[in-house]
């Protein structure tokens, strides 16, 4: 099974960005994901919806 969350680390690899500024992406991300009713946890994010915001993909 895999996870359906991406961590902080895994979004700063991705992306080749500093471990804050994977924070900020994440923050944003997930403040996204409330507005549209989801429940989020903090530091993580949903690996379907980062790769929908930032590739297109649709997982």
């Amino acid at each position: 099974m895999s996870k359906a969350q991406l961590t902080v680390d895994e979004v700063r690899k991705i992306l080749g960005i500093s471990k804050s500024h994977a924070y900020k992406v994440i923050r944003e991300l997930n403040e996204e994901l409330k507005q549209l009713g989801f429940y989020t946890v903090r530091g993580k994010v949903s690996k379907k919806f980062f790769n929908e915001k930032y590739y297109g993909i649709l997982d």
